[in-house]
């Protein structure tokens, strides 16, 4: 499924060359992509056992894959380094990261020309806010998330100005 919105995305933006993946076209192409890995499925077990977005993949080529690749990424790199999934099946690409993961960055993200709807977790990864303005969100709503969570979350960061504080994925160290 998320193969499959990631290339209807890129189709739905002009990119080439990339195949119609509704349910409608895979039932039409049937034979092209599924036909080739049939050929030692004899039960419906053994068929419930292909891995249908390794298939989907194999159909889709080097080329077919580069050009999705670079169209629709899989995943959205974080200013700590964390690689969330991206989720390309709405009208615009949205990722999941805990607030934390986000600190220090002042512009919005964007992903193939696109501004990313950001899921903002909690620490425990429970939706908390999302946004399609960062900057906007870090200077107006986000005082009264840090009041709501800093209450339940102590361990965590919740810097008044989190445009200039270091993301992070861990919580404060433990006093002794």
């Amino acid at each position: 499924a998320r193969l499959r919105a990631r290339v209807a995305w890129a189709r739905a933006r002009g990119v080439p060359g990339l195949p119609d993946w509704s349910d409608a076209g895979l039932e039409a192409s049937l034979e092209d992509w599924l036909g080739p890995w049939l050929g030692d499925v004899g039960t419906a077990e053994a068929l419930g056992r292909l891995d249908l977005a390794a298939i989907l993949g194999a159909a889709l080529g080097w080329e077919g894959r580069a050009r999705l690749d670079a169209a629709a990424p899989e995943r959205w790199e974080a200013p700590t380094g964390s690689r969330a999934a991206v989720d390309w099946s709405g009208e615009r690409p949205g990722v999941s990261l805990r607030v934390q993961e986000l600190f220090g960055l002042d512009v919005h993200p964007a992903l193939a020309g696109e501004p990313l709807v950001l899921e903002l977790l909690s620490p425990a990864g429970r939706p908390a806010a999302t946004t399609s303005d960062l900057p906007g969100f870090w200077r107006g709503a986000y005082a009264d998330l840090r009041k709501d969570l800093r209450g339940r979350y102590p361990r965590h960061p919740w810097p008044e100005r989190p445009w200039e504080a270091e993301p992070t994925r861990r919580a404060k160290p433990r006093g002794r």
